[in-house]
Parts: structure tokens; sequence; C-alpha cells
């Protein structure tokens, strides 16, 4: 090496350990922002989820008393008990000084705080929502992975085909047909699974646990089947536009199986969007397994959440609302902050 080459290569050294230095101070920025726009979104639902359900017609009070004859008295008693004499004004800034320390309300039918009855259908919800999460998931990007690695083959056509059809079956539409067909039979096939619930009631110990799995299984096949086609697509869209990649030919080059060079280097860069799809569906799951647990009378947070609009309970809709919003907002947020921990550039 000459001696005039040298300085050059220091300055180039300097050069790529600048941006690295840049990356890292870029990141807590990037961070900051972040978490901050977070915190305005959930502000904005937080005023948003008040307003907006006030507009439901009906008088909740009226509704309380189940029809019942009731003196003028009586109802603004109740009013003045829950509030609802005061100015909006006023209601909405109680509410906000409320939430801001946790307190969402005290439900109307229930007579219990709306956190007690939120951390109470909140497990079942998970349990739903989780086991289908991680379901669909697994079995879009195997599949999703299969299809681009084989493309235009049948599998591919069929994987493919399929996905776009499940996927665009409305999830309460898909629920009712499983349950017809499943659960109360039709033709030669027998109700195999029962139509709705949680649990049969009676059981103990291990026995509890296969009931609750077999109450478990459509509603969660209703979830499957409707949400894992966007991540097969989505994981079979970023491996084909990988798969042309230089460093693939090298692999392939240097003499590695086909099956390794797909899972060593081809899977994990293609992976990059799915990731950021696998936080955000795990987010909208919880916000809209409403209608799947309404079709499916399963006791979680959309069942409270149908119950609570009937009424409406507004304290209870609000604090459910706000729930489901912070899921997706909090799920979107986590995946911005991953993303630049597989990919650098774009915290840059």
């Amino acid at each position: 090496m000459t001696a005039d080459a040298t300085p050059a290569l220091v300055e180039d050294r300097q050069t790529a350990a600048g941006p690295r230095v840049r990356r890292g101070s870029a990141y807590p920025r990037y961070l900051a922002g972040k978490v901050a726009g977070a915190l305005v979104s959930l502000l904005a639902v937080l005023v948003t989820s008040f307003f907006l359900f006030r507009l439901i017609p009906g008088d909740p009070v009226k509704t309380m008393t189940g029809g019942r004859q009731v003196s003028e008295e009586q109802l603004a008693a109740y009013r003045a008990e829950f509030g609802l004499d005061l100015p909006l004004w006023r209601q909405f800034t109680d509410y906000c000084g409320k939430a801001l320390t946790g307190d969402l309300g005290t439900s109307y039918q229930f007579r219990a705080p709306v956190v007690d009855k939120i951390t109470e259908a909140l497990p079942n919800t998970l349990l739903l929502t989780v086991t289908a999460f991680v379901l669909y998931t697994a079995l879009g990007i195997l599949l999703g992975t299969r299809s681009a690695w084989r493309r235009g083959g049948t599998g591919d056509r069929v994987n493919t085909g399929l996905a776009l059809t499940l996927y665009s079956i409305p999830s309460f539409w898909l629920g009712l047909l499983l349950i017809i067909v499943l659960s109360v039979g039709i033709g030669p096939i027998p109700g195999m699974f029962p139509t709705g619930g949680m649990e049969s009631g009676g059981e103990e110990g291990f026995a509890h646990v296969l009931d609750v799995a077999h109450h478990l299984v459509l509603p969660v096949v209703t979830l499957v089947a409707v949400e894992y086609g966007q991540t097969l697509l989505v994981t079979r869209s970023a491996l084909l536009d990988e798969m042309g990649s230089d460093y693939l030919t090298t692999a392939r080059a240097k003499g590695l199986r086909d099956d390794l060079v797909r899972r060593r280097h081809a899977v994990p860069n293609a992976l990059l969007p799915t990731v950021t799809l696998i936080f955000i569906n795990l987010g909208r799951t919880v916000a809209g397994v409403i209608l799947v647990e309404t079709v499916f009378s399963w006791p979680g947070l959309g069942g409270l959440f149908y119950q609570a609009l009937s009424v409406p309970d507004l304290p209870l809709v609000q604090g459910l609302f706000f729930v489901f919003a912070a899921a997706v907002i909090v799920m979107n947020t986590l995946a911005d902050l991953v993303y630049p921990l597989l990919d650098p550039r774009v915290a840059r």
C-alpha cells in the first residue's frame, strides 16, 4: 500500500464511522418523537371517546330502568348520581381529570368501576386473541415463504387465492357459518362444538381446561381464517423482492443448498415488513375481536362492549373504546421502535 493511499483510507474509515455515530445519536430523537406522537394520539382518543358516544340516541338513565314506571324525581336522582345533570363541559373536564389518574368512571348498568370490569374481561379476550394471533402469524409466514419460493406453482396459486378469499370474508359471517355447520350440524355433518360461551360449567382441573379449549376452537378458527391471509401476502411479496438480490446468487454460488439459502439468508431479510405487520396485527386483533366475541358469546371485552353499547353505558363504552384504540396505538409505536433495530436506516 502506498503512502498516498493511506490518508484516503483513513478518511474512508472516518466517513464509515460517521454514520454509525449519527445513527446512535439519531435513535433517541427518533424514539422520543414516536413516543410523543403516541401520547398525542392517546389524548386525541380520550377526547374523541367522550364526544363520539354522546351522539348515540337514547337516554341511558331511562334504559337502566328497564321500561318501569319511574318518576321524574327518581330519574333526576339517577342523573345526579352519575353526573349527567352537569353541563357538558363540566362532564368533559371531570372525565379527563379522572382518566389521567386511571379512573374511567363507574358503569351505569353494573354499578362497578369501569377499570374493574375491563380487568375482569381482559384475560378472556387475551386468551382468544393471543391464541389466534400466534396461529395465523405462524401459518401466514410459513405459507407465504413457501408460496414465494415456489412462485407460479399450483401451491402458490392455491395459497394465494384462498388467502385473498378468506381475507375478504367478514368475520361475523364466517363465524355464523361455522356455528351452523359445526355447532348445530347440517346434513351428514354432526354438531361437534358448542354454539357459544367460554365453558359449560361444572368442570374442574384438567377437564375444565379441555372444556375451555373446546369452546375456543371455533372463535380461533374464525380469526385465523380471516387474518392469516394478510401475513401470507406481505411475507410472499417481501420474499419475492429479495429473491433477485445478488447476495442470494453469491450464497448459491458457494454451494449452499436451496433450503439453507432460503432459511438463513432470504427469509430473515424479507421478514422486516412482516415484523411491522405482526405488531400492528396484534393491536388490531384485540380491537377487532368485537364481532367474533359477540357471535360466539365469548365473555371478553368485545361482548362487554356490545352490552355497554346497547344501553348505552357511556363510561363503559368510553373506557373500552379507549382500550381498543390504545392497543392499536401502542402496538404501532412498538413496531416503529423495533424497526430501526432491524434496519438502522429508518432512524436516520
